[in-house]
This record gives structure tokens, sequence and C-alpha cells, in this order.
């Protein structure tokens, strides 16, 4: 004890560097705050270049093309004396469909390794080339340099596999919540078939879904 109060003037500042390093090294590095802090988001339905907003709820699987709606052509009345004009009829007039959202994919998340991992992953489409998508219901842990992946691994294959093929959607909005992420155009889901919450910082994946 004798030692330490001789030498506490250089024992404090090295006391305080010392913590401040552990500090950094939990917090901004390891990011352990973020295991005991959840991220809440409820996000609607995604809106569409076209304009059509998807519903907060599953929408249903792709249907057949909808056929165009035809006006069914008019006649002009012939006039009571028998010496009547032909009648001429009207031109048939075609209207487009409206734009109908509908889910390409979708998939249940499940756990991986000890972290938590649970709810719906849907791929919403207008008919365009436009994709969206969608968690819906969903919870995880939270964690560090949570990033979204659509992988080309099966959601139960080994963990470090997701990240040797994959689409980078983003930073995961919220460990908790229904959210959205718009797909790249000319992604392949048929080889992306895999939604990944993957943390970057250690290289692991806390859950994951197959798209079907």
């Amino acid at each position: 004890m004798s030692w330490i109060r001789r030498n506490i003037k250089i024992l404090a500042p090295v006391t305080v560097v010392v913590l401040a390093g552990v500090a950094y090294l939990a917090f901004g590095v390891f990011g352990v705050h973020t295991l005991f802090i959840d991220d809440k988001v409820d996000e609607d339905g995604p809106v569409f270049a076209s304009g059509v907003a998807a519903p907060t709820e599953t929408l249903p699987e792709v249907a057949d093309t909808v056929p165009p709606t035809t006006v069914a052509p008019t006649a002009t009345e012939a006039p009571a004396a028998a010496d009547a004009p032909v009648v001429t009829e009207a031109p048939t007039t075609t209207v487009a469909p409206e734009p109908q959202i509908v889910t390409l994919a979708e998939g249940d998340f499940i756990p991986r390794g000890r972290y938590s991992g649970q709810g719906d992953a849907i791929v919403l489409n207008d008919g365009s080339e436009q994709r969206f998508l969608r968690f819906e219901n969903f919870s995880t842990d939270n964690g560090p340099d949570l990033r979204v992946y659509l992988s080309a691994s099966d959601a139960n294959a080994d963990g470090g596999t997701f990240d040797d093929d994959f689409i980078d959607l983003g930073v995961l909005k919220g460990n908790i919540g229904d959210q959205n992420y718009e797909i790249p155009v000319g992604v392949d889901l048929a080889v992306y078939d895999t939604v990944v919450v993957w943390c970057v910082r250690f290289s692991t994946p806390f859950t994951a879904a197959d798209l079907l």
C-alpha cells in the first residue's frame, strides 16, 4: 500500500487510460450495449413506383395474369322509320388492368446459433421489375453491425458460408418489427433465395429464412 501511495501520481493516469481502453473495446468495438437495447420499427407495406401500396397483411401468391377489361360496344339506336340507316358500332375500348401486388416468395425466420429469430420474410411484386423484401412479425437479438443479406446458402447451412456469395440489402432497420428492403433489379431469387441477418463485426448469422 505504501508503494501505491508513493506512486499514485503515476498509477492514476495509467488506470484512467486502461479503463478508457476497456470501455472502447466493450462499447466501440464489441458493441455490448446493443445486447440490452431493442431497436423497434413499424413500417407500413412498401409503396411501389407504380403508386400501388402493399397492405400490411400477407398477400396472396402469384395468380394467372389478369386479362384486360373490355368495355362492351354500344350501338346507335335505330330510328322508327322503315328506311333507317345501318347501325354503326362504336369501337371497342381496352382498359389496362390496375397493378396488382402479389407475393413471389416467403419463408419463416429460424434462430441461428445462440441467437433468436422469428417472423415472416415475404417478397412482394407489382408486376414490374421492382420487388421488395418485407419482414412481418419479426424479432431477433440485437447486436453491432447487423445487415440484411440475400445469400446463396440455405438457412440451415454452416454459418460461415452466408457471406461467401450474397447480396447486401443494407443495415437492419430494427431487431423488432415490420420493415421493408428493396431488392435490386436483376437479382436472381432462384440463386439468392435465403434471407440472413448477418453480424459483420463478428462474421456470424443471427437469424435466417429460406424463400420458397
